[in-house]
């Protein structure tokens, strides 16, 4: 069985594989809260991860070890995740009394029903979740599923790097679990948050009620959008204008005929994303946005945001009630905050 959800008690370091880093996060537990123990960000060779499939397990394996030489984690046990977009979940109804191994002889026999995949070719995990609304003697079990590849191309990179892959999350579950940090920071105790991750290729809405993912969509949009944006306007090649964006060295007219039409384009695309949501579901109203992802500390977004949509915005950051081991560099760790929320909450599995 995969072990989306099964509870861990070793200590593990979330490792978050994205299409353009990978991210590193250990978390302990001093004085009753969370400390940050060590972290660190490294960008992945082109092509190694495309659009969260891993391409390139070697070279992922490869970035992964130069991370853990850099922050050098006390665990070599690991949690990674992956693409919610490609995990399959079902609530289903079982009998109350049926023991774990029970549960999983049934759902086996029963998996071509919740499974358009052979069984031989996938991964999947359970969890019961609650007792059925309708019936006391039924529970309702959350299965959760994904492509074998999917897992085996995470775990075998991390193995490269000499880490113990001891957990295959999903990334939604992920966000949830660091949204669980954030959510009593934000003022008027929001019930219904909508959290964007822009990130290098895609944008992502997950919309929240009682900390619990109940909305999800992800549009081809995000990053690589702007990088592509100063390529074309000042005749770079592609690395020459990632790099440019990174540094901030840029000429006098990028702010207004570059990155504002591209904040502009963030604000459209979240509309409309809220839009679907509102569409597609009862509610019709957020309390509170959240952006999330590397892109979220573009200077100025927040409040273009707030005002264009009429929702209070802030940056996610997880970290605020934490401490920081005396290597931290604080500043820096605030400013990469809205990235690592996925390693955020891979982090937190250690403490399940």
């Amino acid at each position: 069985m995969l072990s989306f959800q099964r509870k861990q008690n070793k200590s593990l370091v979330g490792v978050d594989i994205s299409s353009t880093s990978v991210k590193l996060l250990e978390l302990n537990i001093r004085d009753g809260r969370y400390w940050v123990e060590s972290y660190g960000i490294l960008p992945l060779p082109a092509h190694a991860v495309v659009e969260k499939n891993i391409a390139d397990p070697e070279s992922v394996g490869d970035t992964i070890e130069r991370l853990l030489n850099l922050t050098n984690p006390r665990s070599n046990g690991a949690a990674a995740a992956v693409a919610s977009s490609a995990v399959i979940t079902k609530i289903i109804d079982m009998d109350a009394d049926m023991t774990d191994d029970e549960r999983e002889v049934q759902i086996r026999l029963d998996a071509e029903q919740y499974i358009p995949y052979p069984l031989d070719e996938v991964s999947l995990d359970f969890e019961v979740v609650d007792i059925s609304p309708t019936n006391p003697n039924r529970v309702s079990v959350l299965l959760v599923a994904s492509r074998t590849e999917n897992v085996d191309t995470r775990s075998e990179a991390l193995e490269l790097a000499g880490l113990i892959p001891r957990v295959i999350d999903v990334e939604s579950y992920a966000i949830e679990r660091a949204f669980s940090l954030i959510i009593d920071t934000l003022p008027g105790s929001p019930d219904i948050v909508a959290i964007f991750d822009i990130g290098h290729t895609m944008t992502t809405l997950s919309v929240l009620k009682d900390e619990k993912i109940i909305y999800s969509r992800e549009q081809l949009f995000g990053g690589k959008q702007l990088t592509e944006d100063i390529q074309r306007r000042y005749g770079l090649s592609l690395e020459e204008a990632g790099r440019a964006k990174k540094e901030g060295n840029l000429p006098d007219d990028y702010e207004p005929e570059v990155l504002t039409p591209y904040m502009d384009a963030i604000v459209q695309q979240a509309s409309r994303s809220l839009q679907f949501f509102y569409s597609s579901t009862q509610f019709n109203d957020v309390d509170h946005i959240l952006l999330a992802g590397g892109n979220a500390n573009i200077p100025g977004l927040a409040r273009l945001l707030q005002e264009k949509l009429g929702h209070r915005v802030t940056v996610a950051n997880p970290f605020m009630q934490m401490g920081f081991a005396p290597q931290i560099d604080t500043n820096q760790l605030e400013n990469d905050a809205p990235s690592l929320m996925v390693a955020c909450g891979l982090a937190l599995r250690s403490f399940d």
